[in-house]
């Protein structure tokens, strides 16, 4: 199979760039490397595309090995005919390999198996000859053999019969039809184990729904409902049309001697062998698709809760709210350096409130802290309420914030959280955790596992290594479309850039205690197993804010440098020019820069050249900083706060297939339903909101008793 060919037209892509792009990650690139500082060989594939090229190239190459296997296998039976192996190579899709390789795997026992043990598979082919004249009496007589095991017409008549039965049942053109005519016409259906029982499955008790019309949430809703054995589940399908297809090719017209008895076959193949499988497989195949939606959303919204703008400059204190063990408190400086942590008991049971208050008007005073970050677990209702009243009564200008903890608890039980504060208890490291998460969201969140911080849809019922893996790559590339301040990194961060591991990143990090700041790219080369491979990868996402070379601190890559010095020279300025007075003349020479004709001049691509440019514009630039920063509050609301009609602005924490989940203040984020979103259809709540969204909503329903409130963006 020709990859480049078939990927072409699937992604529509050049198949040359296609080509290209192949034979880069065959030579280990990484993906954000290709898709930043190789756009003139892959005609400018950006990330997205690039993961789905790399995802269905294993797929093809997966696909080819089973197909191999699979003709060697029939090979080595002596039953590969020609139009089997023609077959098996044209054929697309796995599943289509798996339906022809069917009749020829190895099986445990069957009871067609059985019957031929004995004899009878040549009864079940006459049975299946359209010029069979005797009835399947006559036929059965002469197979009458008592040593082998069968003693009457009625056990030759039967074991023919599950041999017709497994024959149909492997026949891939009748998989296929049976597999179609489920898909088009089937209904899945869920009924209550025990309808008097009180679950979160009560929607689903007598539920059913198109196969081909419902909705992955859905799946993965009834699927761990059935898990839980709260519901039973099956898929109805149209037994009698897939029946009469398979009779249609099974019964020759005309021939009525054995048509009865092929009629009990094709029934019983169906109802025992087909029906099974097929729903297995659908069920199989619902989930899978439910998998992968639910992994892309919970990519997306991770995707954007990571690139959420830090808050720069800001003296945080950290709260983890609690009742019995007491809120514990961290205050960490303008680059998360931890000033001073602490402990207060204002709730139940010490209920110590004025002494909460002393405790942080004192560390608001001592450390002038800007924002207090709250927690939005256990307390953190109260604790807001306590904030917002301590503000009140402070001189200087204090804001809060409730921070999604989700996370925490994992990080501050983790190995690198007991390495960063090792004379800290848990509770102090998730304060830490939940200042430093607003400070810089995408370095602090890096430190926890993916799956755990809390923006996903049905995320446990998904593939754990699916989910792992699809993560993992949103994270690198979060990290390298910001880039990494390679002096104050944490080993977590670095991990994740480009060619960098565990093991060389925590090699940087141990460079840097041993020999100082870090002051150009090329120090990288001096780190234990960080060789010349690994440094062409990760060199043009690493960043040096006050290096001996300006442009460490962009993302222009060290073997663009050249060409980067050449363009300030035709201008104009030295490299020394940037980031001094000069740079606004410089961003004024750059827009005016013909990309067509420096490029000539500097022998280097168009798109090389555009983000040269781009990268001088703005040396040092976060792409984080140009979105709208948090929403911070000074004063608090409460459900009972709420009418129907009220209008607020709330930040967007979650985005589902259903909806989105809005933070407006009060401990529990409403739901604006997908009909809510807009005045226009909406296809999928992403295509309006994202995590971290600033929006305006209006109140539509509070419903106190069950903690829900409903809201409208269609205001």
């Amino acid at each position: 199979m020709d990859y480049a060919v078939v990927l072409a037209k699937e992604l529509n892509w050049p198949q040359d760039k296609i080509a290209k792009t192949i034979e880069l990650l065959d030579e280990g690139n990484t993906i954000p490397f290709i898709a930043r500082y190789r756009k003139e060989m892959t005609g400018e594939m950006d990330e997205t595309v690039l993961r789905q090229l790399v995802e269905r190239l294993g797929y093809l190459r997966n696909l080819t090995k089973r197909k191999e296997e699979v003709l060697n296998s029939i090979r080595e039976q002596e039953k590969l005919t020609p139009q089997l192996e023609k077959a098996i190579l044209e054929a697309q899709v796995l599943q289509e390999v798996e339906d022809l390789y069917l009749p020829y795997r190895p099986k445990r026992k069957t009871r067609a198996g059985v019957a031929k043990e004995k004899g009878l598979e040549p009864l079940a082919l006459l049975f299946l000859d359209g010029n069979t004249v005797d009835t399947p009496a006559q036929l059965a007589q002469s197979f009458i053999n008592a040593e082998l095991g069968v003693e009457s017409i009625e056990d030759a008549v039967s074991g023919a019969q599950d041999i017709v039965a497994e024959i149909v049942a492997e026949d891939a053109e009748i998989r296929k039809i049976a597999r179609n005519l489920v898909w088009a016409e089937g209904l899945i259906c869920s009924k209550a184990q025990d309808p008097e029982a009180i679950t979160p499955y009560e929607m689903y008790y007598d539920y059913q729904e198109p196969v081909k019309k419902i909705p992955p949430h859905r799946i993965l809703a009834v699927n761990r409902g059935e898990k839980e054995k709260a519901l039973q589940v099956k898929i109805l399908q149209p037994e009698e049309r897939i029946i009469e297809r398979i009779s249609k090719k099974y019964l020759e017209p005309g021939a009525k001697s054995c048509q009865d008895v092929l009629v009990a076959a094709i029934k019983d193949g169906y109802k025992r062998l087909i029906s099974p499988a097929i729903e297995r497989e659908i069920r199989n195949e619902l989930t899978s698709v439910a998998e992968e939606q639910a992994i892309k959303i919970f990519a997306q919204n991770l995707h954007n809760l990571l690139l959420q703008p830090p808050v720069k400059g800001k003296v945080v204190l950290g709260v983890d709210p609690g009742y019995r063990t007491g809120c514990k408190l961290a205050v960490v400086d303008e680059t998360g350096k931890v000033l001073e942590v602490g402990v207060m008991y204002p709730h139940p049971p010490q209920n110590q409130k004025q002494e909460a208050k002393e405790v942080l008007a004192r560390l608001i005073n001592k450390w002038k802290v800007d924002i207090i970050a709250i927690g939005n677990g256990t307390a953190s209702r109260e604790t807001e309420l306590l904030a917002a009243d301590l503000i009140k009564d402070l001189p200087a200008a204090v804001q809060y914030i409730i921070v999604s903890e989700a996370g925490a608890s994992v990080y501050s039980a983790s190995k690198l959280a007991k390495e960063e504060f090792p004379d800290y208890d848990l509770s102090l490291r998730s304060a830490v955790s939940i200042a430093r998460r607003l400070q810089d969201p995408l370095a602090e969140l890096v430190k926890i596992e993916p799956k755990a911080v809390g923006v996903g849809q049905y995320q446990h019922d998904v593939t754990p290594k699916k989910l792992d893996e699809a993560l993992a790559g949103v994270v690198e590339t979060c990290v390298n479309s910001v880039g990494v301040e390679i002096n104050t990194a944490s080993s977590a961060l670095l991990q994740y850039v480009a060619g960098l591991t565990k093991s060389t990143a925590d090699g940087i990090i141990k460079y840097r205690e041993e020999k100082g700041k870090i002051l150009k790219r090329e120090e990288l080369l001096n780190v234990p197993r960080l060789g010349q491979k690994a440094f062409t990868q990760c060199a043009g996402f690493i960043r040096i804010a006050d290096g001996l070379n300006p442009l460490d601190n962009t993302p222009v890559h060290p073997e663009s440098y050249t060409a980067a010095e050449k363009l300030l020279e035709l201008l104009g300025f030295r490299l020394n020019d940037l980031n001094s007075e000069k740079m606004p003349e410089i961003r004024q020479a750059l827009t005016e820069v013909n990309i067509k004709e420096m490029a000539e001049k500097l022998a280097v691509g168009e798109p090389t050249l555009k983000d040269i440019v781009e990268a001088l514009q703005k040396p040092g630039r976060d792409p984080r900083e140009e979105l709208p920063p948090p929403l911070f509050r000074t004063d608090v609301l409460t459900m009972e706060d709420l009418k129907p009609g009220m209008e607020l602005q709330g930040t967007v924490r979650n985005v589902v297939d259903f909806g989105a989940f809005v933070d407006i203040g009060v401990k529990q984020d409403g739901l604006v339903h997908i009909s809510q979103l807009g005045e226009k259809y909406v296809k999928h709540p992403m295509e309006v909101v994202a995590v971290g969204d600033i929006v305006k909503v209006k109140v539509l329903e509070v419903d106190i008793n069950r903690g829900r409130i409903s809201l409208t963006m269609r205001c």
